[in-house]
């Protein structure tokens, strides 16, 4: 346990909690805070706050009180304990409350009740069931009279963990390890570090994210906070889950969130169409939005798919060369088949869509005027460019291919929107058979770096971006 602590105080950490209910026997508390490098917040989480505690509650309270009598720096007490333990010597209190249900409607009233049982610092961590349950507990902080930490739980809640320290939070809470988790949804030190950059967030700090359901490992914060530190911008950019039926509601509180711009992926690149107040004109032809950039009380969207994919597809081609007149199958119709079938079209080329959900090709081939064809007779098209827009191959899936490879011709252009892994089957397999391949790391790269430009009106380092996208995913670099 202590070289953990010394460990981490290494590593750069100021504060370091000493869950005494994972501790097997006595404890020496004598020896734990003699040469303590850093200060310590000793805690005895009983099980029904998710600890590991299993004596009885006077054995558990009785540890607490020691605790405080040897000078521990602080002491953590639920708030339905707190009035039962007095304060005693310098040990500061931090009074907390857990709901791992949900953030209860009246978690106001909890946080008031809170403020009056003598504490140095307050902690409200509830279970997120809604993205506006974030924001409900980032207020708290910033309303606070008292230094107070809200924190809420699971994937949803991961923006508070990050945003805390904007809203005037002391400190927030990371585990050792990312799979030493203590709480749903907890972030290692590491990628609060060195990923989001917690120790440089303050309350000017810009606020940009991807929405998505579910989010997933989305690897767009990995690039895109790479490239804000890169250019010495103080901006962070975090992962919200956000279901279809509320990302109304998500837009209308991103001004109280600091939220400058999106990313926007699956399922809501449509979703998001009604909500916005302005478009560009591939928005408006392909019907589908993957950037929105709040600005001026607006939201103005835009689509930095279709001008990625086309511009990787005609590099790869060489230059001058045209796709007038080519014939492109596109498998998968959602949000990356459309935008690629828009520009295709108006590139001159022919182009067939095909899709798992026939009904769903059907749809696209109709708000587009192109072709198309029945998944199972996607073999009999006769393609000079075959696009995989589907998460066919997709990590973990990687054995799976989207196109029988017996089927791939020498010469043909063949493009993988999937990007983890770089190298799919469907490419492997491309390259064997001689086809020049576009992998899906230079379309979501491109699509970033064109965002990146929206987001901030700078270029972005497009090769540090891509570097940092291929180290991640232990890419070969072809």
């Amino acid at each position: 346990m202590m070289a953990e602590h010394k460990h981490l105080v290494e590593e750069g950490a100021q504060l370091v909690e000493l869950r005494l209910d994972y501790v097997r026997g006595p404890i020496n508390f004598k020896r734990i805070l003699k040469d303590r490098p850093c200060p310590i917040i000793a805690t005895c989480r009983r099980e029904c706050d998710g600890g590991r505690f299993t004596g009885t509650e006077e054995e558990r309270q009785m540890i607490l009180r020691t605790a405080i009598v040897e000078g521990v720096d602080y002491i953590d007490l639920e708030e339905d304990i707190a009035g039962s333990i007095p304060r005693f010597g310098k040990t500061k209190r931090l009074i907390s409350y857990h709901n791992f249900r949900k953030t209860p409607d009246d978690v106001e009233a909890i946080y008031a009740k809170m403020t009056e049982l003598d504490p140095d610092v307050i902690k409200v961590c509830t279970m997120a069931n809604h993205p506006q349950d974030n924001l409900r507990v980032l207020k708290l902080i910033k309303a606070g009279k008292i230094p107070t930490i809200g924190i809420c739980m699971g994937d949803m809640g991961m923006p508070s963990r990050i945003l805390a320290g904007k809203f005037g939070a002391p400190f927030t809470y990371a585990t050792f390890h990312q799979e030493r988790t203590l709480s749903p949804g907890q972030l290692s030190f590491n990628e609060m570090v060195n990923l989001y950059h917690y120790d440089q967030i303050n309350e000017a700090t810009e606020v940009f994210g991807v929405i998505a359901d579910p989010i997933g490992h989305s690897l767009s914060p990995l690039i895109h906070n790479r490239a804000f530190v890169e250019r010495k911008m103080n901006r962070v950019y975090l992962p919200f889950r956000v279901p279809r039926d509320q990302v109304g509601s998500f837009f209308d509180e991103a001004a109280e969130l600091d939220i400058r711009g999106l990313s926007v992926t699956i399922p809501h690149k449509e979703t998001v169409l009604s909500l916005l107040d302005e478009a560009d004109d591939l928005v408006k032809g392909i019907g589908a939005c993957n950037t929105v950039v709040f600005k001026d009380g607006k939201r103005v969207g835009y689509n930095t798919d279709c001008s990625a994919a086309i511009t990787s597809i005609e590099t790869v081609l060489g230059q001058g060369a045209k796709l007038d007149g080519k014939t492109a199958l596109i498998m998968g119709a959602g949000g990356v088949g459309r935008a690629m079938a828009y520009g295709l079209l108006k590139r001159g080329a022919t182009v067939v869509v095909s899709d798992g959900k026939d009904d769903v090709a059907k749809r696209l081939a109709s708000d587009l005027k192109c072709k198309m064809v029945l998944w199972k007779e996607r073999h009999d098209v006769p393609a000079d460019i075959l696009i995989n827009g589907t998460p066919v191959g997709m990590h973990p899936n990687v054995d799976q291919t989207p196109f029988d490879k017996k089927k791939l011709r020498r010469g043909m252009v063949i493009f993988d929107a999937v990007y983890n892994p770089e190298s799919t089957l469907f490419i492997k397999n491309a390259r064997e058979k001689g086809c020049n391949v576009v992998t899906g790391v230079e379309m979501f790269v491109r699509q970033a770096a064109h965002q990146f430009k929206l987001f901030t009106g700078e270029d972005a380092p497009e090769e540090l971006m891509r570097e940092t996208i291929r180290r991640s995913i232990s890419a070969v670099k072809y």
